[in-house]
């Protein structure tokens, strides 16, 4: 990926690892658009960085994808990037089941479907550039789940497959695609989170990946050290251990 001269949509950007992100390609020069559903918090964040440009919109509802289909193309017409970040998680008690499946459904319509849906709203305008880039923001725990988030660590596995699938059918297009797998990171996603020592600080987490993509620039695969253990458990030999470790320190 080429990390100048872009034009960035970056969902879920105003907090967390989409306005790390933003503020990191922000800094490179790039012309940055970062959305969310609440304006003041998008604000929040292009207050201090002139030139930085948003746009509202649910990740939840197919209708809003449309417009900001259209919207896109209108403002930016050389968007060229699209980092699909926005997601949810909740911790479920699978043993005591609630009637109420809102939380759950909400995960899989934010976390897969919205991705799912804008990739093939702006997919169009992606490949009228030059050269553009999918970039789609999954987990460790899409290759090893978190058993206190199941239905989050599914809609990651699942938008897991989907991306080496998008990138098959792209491959002989302009258009690359990528899978930025984040580790545990002190962001907002969950309780307490933002403080818990055991997760990788952001700021730390954003550089190690902005040097992965500077430095290995065809890489199709964004892992930080950090997440390594997550992501090639199964290669490894070690996935029994290291699910039962992971899962016994967070329960």
């Amino acid at each position: 990926m080429n990390l100048q001269g872009n034009t960035i949509l970056i969902t879920g950007g105003s907090s967390g690892i989409g306005r790390g992100m933003a503020e990191a390609f922000y800094q490179l020069g790039n012309q940055v658009i970062i959305s969310g559903r609440r304006q003041s918090a998008l604000d929040a964040v292009t207050a201090t960085h002139p030139g930085m440009e948003t746009v509202t919109f649910d990740a939840a509802d197919p209708e809003a994808i449309r417009n900001l289909a259209q919207t896109m193309r209108k403002r930016f017409p050389n968007l060229n990037v699209l980092i699909n970040n926005a997601g949810i998680q909740s911790p479920e008690n699978l043993r005591t089941p609630s009637e109420d499946l809102t939380e759950m459904e909400a995960m899989v319509t934010t976390n897969l479907l919205g991705p799912i849906r804008l990739t093939a709203a702006l997919l169009p305008h992606l490949q009228e550039q030059p050269s553009s880039t999918i970039m789609n923001v999954t987990s460790g725990l899409a290759f090893l789940p978190g058993a206190f988030v199941p239905t989050y660590s599914a809609t990651k596995a699942a938008m897991h497959s989907y991306t080496l699938s998008l990138r098959f059918q792209l491959k002989t297009t302009t258009t690359e695609v990528l899978e930025l797998i984040p580790p545990y990171v002190q962001t907002n996603l969950g309780p307490n989170h933002g403080t818990d020592p055991r997760a990788m600080p952001l700021a730390d987490f954003i550089a190690e990946v902005m040097t992965i993509l500077r430095d290995d620039p065809t890489a199709t695969e964004i892992v930080v050290e950090r997440c390594k253990p997550l992501r090639f458990a199964a290669e490894s030999g070690k996935f029994g251990a290291v699910f039962k470790g992971l899962n016994e320190a967070m329960g």
